[in-house]
């Protein structure tokens, strides 16, 4: 680990400065929670909201107190932040009551946000989205936020068997099963984005499939595997011969990039190990793309395919999650320094992006601060699995 910094403090700064904040913070993507987007121009021009939310997000200060933009809750803090503190758990016993406790209060507050009006347990963000192919109000429900919470909770209920937590996931199928629209090709299909959609978005789908996977271990019915093949058939088949999936396929968005990759890899590996590695010969060949094309044995990590700019604290994050859960320790920890030498802001959160000229130092709850607690807490642990006792 980095000389300058000890991982254990930067875990402990990070985890006070999340909870102090009770979970609240700011979002790249909060631009339209400004009341000036209630006035009806503002509130129904998609083209001016769609510029102004890509545009604020890239603003490289924060400008949200002075457009009355406060701190909120996303649900999807909530549910990385129960995953990171199942790991904490099983590292540092000593703290198993407190970190309950904090559980206790992410599960209370996802009950209560969970969206409404839809056929199973379901979350989406809490701003306003104007996406490039669909609007998204606050608190639809997305496969993506409901997948990253679900996952969540599954690696809480695999460590302490909670029966609140295993009804969150089984019931969130009936969600991904009725709410979400599909996109077939023959009998294989994408599922949607959200059920406001027909994108055909490979990380998402994946994410569903994922969520289906751990609910079938949940319950043994062995109805979903037909589902859980068709989507991920779907979705392999575009895998191209050098082994990576492009973002979405059937409009404009053709990039490929490290943490979406990575989402990808994350959920097929849960697939293949429920399935006997139904999907080997996929995954194997999407990791060493991956580990090929995004990173140097130093740990520099490159956000798109073709360029390393900009550094970001999701990718960064992502990259050690990934990393970690496929026995690459060395590179892990090569990635993690990279990410803390970068954008660590040396007290107690971390900056949004680096790109090449200047700095990002906005602190974002979801986006940055709690991926890297995820991430950390997750290295940390793999490391004690493996046997490597030393955590600093």
């Amino acid at each position: 680990m980095n000389d300058n910094f000890n991982i254990l403090d930067i875990i402990n700064n990070l985890e006070n400065y999340i909870i102090n904040e009770k979970y609240k913070g700011y979002d790249p993507y909060d631009g339209l929670s400004s009341p000036i987007f209630k006035l009806s121009i503002l509130k129904t021009n998609k083209l001016l909201r769609f510029g102004f939310q890509q545009f604020f997000r890239r603003i490289p200060f924060n400008l949200r107190p002075l457009l009355g933009i406060k701190k909120e809750v996303n649900p999807v803090t909530l549910g990385l932040a129960i995953q990171s503190f199942t790991y904490l758990i099983q590292l540092f016993p000593e703290k198993e009551g407190f970190y309950k406790e904090q559980i206790d209060y992410c599960l209370n507050t996802l009950e209560a946000l969970k969206s409404k009006g839809y056929s199973g347990t379901c979350w989406g963000y809490n701003f306003d989205w104007e996406a490039r192919y669909v609007k998204i109000p606050a608190y639809t429900p997305t496969i993506v936020a409901t997948g990253f919470i679900t996952n969540g909770l599954y690696e809480y209920y695999k460590f302490s068997k909670d029966l609140g937590a295993k009804e969150l996931i089984l019931d969130a199928v009936n969600f991904v099963l009725n709410d979400l629209n599909r996109t077939y090709e023959g009998n294989k299909f994408c599922f949607s984005y959200s059920p406001n959609d027909k994108q055909i978005v490979f990380n998402a789908t994946m994410k569903a499939a994922r969520l289906l996977t751990q609910a079938y271990v949940l319950s043994g019915n062995k109805e979903m595997k037909s589902e859980i093949f068709n989507t991920v058939d779907f979705v392999m088949k575009y895998q191209t011969n050098e082994g990576y999936w492009s973002y979405a396929a059937g409009d404009a968005r053709t990039w490929v990039d490290n943490f979406h990759t990575a989402y990808v890899l994350d959920a097929l590996k849960i697939v293949n190990e429920v399935f006997e590695n139904k999907y080997a010969v996929e995954f194997e060949k999407g990791v060493k793309y991956y580990v090929k094309t995004f990173f140097k044995d130093s740990g520099e990590a490159k956000y798109y395919s073709h360029k390393i700019y900009p550094i970001d604290s999701t990718q960064i994050a992502q990259s050690v999650i990934t990393l970690s859960a496929n026995n690459m320790l060395g590179l892990a920890n090569n990635v993690l320094n990279f990410g803390i030498e970068n954008l660590y802001s040396g007290k107690d959160y971390f900056f949004y992006r680096k790109y090449r000229l200047l700095t990002d130092k906005t602190s974002y709850m979801r986006w940055s601060n709690i991926w890297m607690y995820v991430a950390i807490s997750y290295y940390l642990y793999f490391q004690r699995i493996k046997g490597e006792k030393n955590l600093v």
